[in-house]
């Protein structure tokens, strides 16, 4: 789960369009866009025509999906918008929407993944249990970047709707074993905290969260825990064991420490310790998952976990397959003021009409007339990545107002800045 950087990170308009102080915040998101787009392309000059009635028809389009998505999602985010509550949130038992069919609960929460072990088995868990459990966890390891902060909240938020609880495993001894900040857990810990209240800004819907420490679970629990994690190494060889190495952000080639050799049996038992209907991780911890759902065959459980693994977005610059928080150029991070977006953005790598391997461009991937436009080049990329950079800063100005707002959010953050991080 090592720093969760993932999440259904093909990102759309709709994705990015969160706005905690507005009721229907996409919308005018979408609405503002447009009104942009037209004043920049009649700047230009007159030939843009053209481009304007292709982009209003986009939007227009978009607006059509936004209001399908948030008719779902509104009610439930609104309750958990600017949640003032302490990090360690109660468990509330979430409660779905009685307009639901089955059906619409599976498709909403199936949009979440790239893929889904299996899709059949995720339908009937849906019809027999209101109420399903949904596990995530990340190593708290330093700075939010959009891709765990805004798509985390999206994704979440979509379970819950559909009637999940959600529980998210902050992976505090994880991050220990993995050597993050040095080893040092008090780090770790205030990082943890860091990562909560950005994601209470951006408006999870916190009354169907509930927040684990690791640590403190594993400790009040440890004869549930630990015997559970034995048997797993038990039916484990070591090689299918270091396969999962890239959960860690690891090489199975890498010089792994003995920590990082029990990480994958403590990762695989967290599942069943948490009691998940589902993991809902990236495509990265796929071979952990993977893991827990042969444990199960292993010791004859028919339940078997169900693999919800959402893409993971690519960082900013050529080849990147996925932000990092190691290296600020490729990631933007939540916290990140405008000049600083508008200036990762300009550097992205946005190669001219080509849309494989186009950081920039894969934010936009549902809407398939806008990629015609970029492709035949009549959308050049400058003018796309000024809008993104647009959308982008809009959608992070909550967080900067309650960094900038909350004392002890303030505190928060600069402390974590402040930290060196170690891979």
């Amino acid at each position: 789960m090592a720093d969760e950087e993932s999440s259904d990170l093909s990102i759309s308009v709709a994705s990015l369009s969160l706005d905690a102080a507005s009721p229907c915040p996409a919308l005018n998101q979408a609405q503002d866009e447009v009104a942009y787009l037209k004043t920049a392309l009649k700047n230009q000059n007159m030939a843009h025509k053209e481009e304007i009635v292709k982009i209003e028809k986009v939007n227009k389009n978009l607006r059509e999906e936004l209001q399908k998505i948030l008719s779902r999602t509104e009610e439930s985010a609104q309750k958990g918008r600017r949640d003032s509550a302490p990090p360690a949130v109660a468990s509330l038992s979430p409660s779905a929407s009685p307009r639901m069919t089955v059906e619409e609960k599976f498709q909403l929460v199936r949009s979440i993944g790239e893929e889904c072990i299996q899709e059949e088995e995720l339908r009937n868990l849906l019809a027999k249990k209101p109420n399903p459990i949904c596990y995530d966890g990340f190593e708290p390891s330093g700075r939010m970047h959009i891709a765990q902060g805004v798509m985390k909240t999206l994704n979440v938020n979509k379970l819950t709707s559909a009637g999940c609880k959600v529980k998210i495993w902050i992976a505090d001894w994880f991050a220990l074993m993995n050597n993050k900040m040095g080893g040092d857990l008090k780090k770790i810990r205030k990082i943890g905290e860091y990562l909560i209240e950005i994601w209470k800004a951006m408006g999870m819907n916190q009354q169907n969260v509930e927040f684990v420490w690791s640590s403190d679970e594993i400790n009040k629990r440890a004869d549930e825990y630990w015997p559970l994690v034995i048997d797993i190494s038990r039916r484990n060889t070591l090689h299918r064991i270091i396969r999962c190495s890239p959960a860690m952000g690891r090489s199975e080639h890498d010089d792994l420490t003995a920590s990082q050799i029990l990480y994958p049996c403590m990762q695989c038992a967290d599942i069943f310790f948490l009691k998940a209907d589902i993991c809902q991780l990236g495509m990265d911890q796929r071979k952990v998952n993977t893991l827990a759902r042969e444990y199960c065959d292993d010791i004859k459980r028919e339940d078997k976990p169900i693999i919800l693994s959402h893409h993971m977005l690519p960082g900013l610059q050529q080849g990147q397959e996925k932000m990092s928080k190691s290296d600020p150029s490729s990631s933007i991070f939540m916290d990140d003021d405008e000049a600083q977006v508008n200036k990762k953005i300009k550097k992205a790598y946005c190669p001219p009409k080509k849309v494989e391997g186009n950081p920039c461009i894969e934010v936009y991937t549902t809407m398939e007339e806008l990629i015609a436009d970029y492709v035949s080049g009549d959308l050049h990329p400058h003018d796309f990545k000024t809008s993104l950079s647009k959308a982008i800063n809009k959608i992070l100005q909550p967080v900067r107002e309650h960094f900038m707002n909350d004392s002890a959010a303030k505190e928060l953050l600069e402390t974590v800045k402040g930290y060196t991080g170690t891979r």
